[in-house]
């Protein structure tokens, strides 16, 4: 299983850092992606890192702004995000292919997730 945590209510230009904690399996090899769904649209795939630590945007806006890493010591995976902006205000989740390398920003390609965390930037 996969737990984010780390969401809450950010003010335009600020910053979060959200943590995926994998438990019940050790992630240290396994690709981990983000995804996000904002209200009324599909949920979208935007970052992902491999085993290997190699990570893989899927997403130009956050490009400059998202960075992913990973501390295989704790099972956890980070999503930095500075500079947000009112149009990131989503669910963000975390999900896992169960392998080493990233299926891309199909949702349908990973095996494991976790039950989301919201993300408000506003005023």
């Amino acid at each position: 299983q996969l737990v984010e945590s780390g969401g809450g209510l950010v003010q335009p230009g600020g910053s979060l850092r959200l943590s995926c904690a994998a438990s019940g399996f050790t992630s240290d090899y396994y690709a981990i992606a983000w995804f996000r769904q904002a209200p009324g649209k599909e949920r979208e795939g935007f970052l992902c890192i491999s085993g290997n630590a190699g990570s893989i945007y899927y997403l130009d806006s956050v490009k400059g702004r998202f960075t992913i890493s990973r501390d295989n010591a704790k099972n956890t995976v980070y999503l930095q995000m500075n500079s947000l902006k009112p149009e990131d205000t989503a669910v963000y989740y975390c999900g896992s292919p169960a392998q080493t390398f990233c299926r891309g920003s199909y949702d349908g390609a990973y095996r494991y997730w976790g039950q989301g965390t919201q993300v408000t930037v506003s005023s």
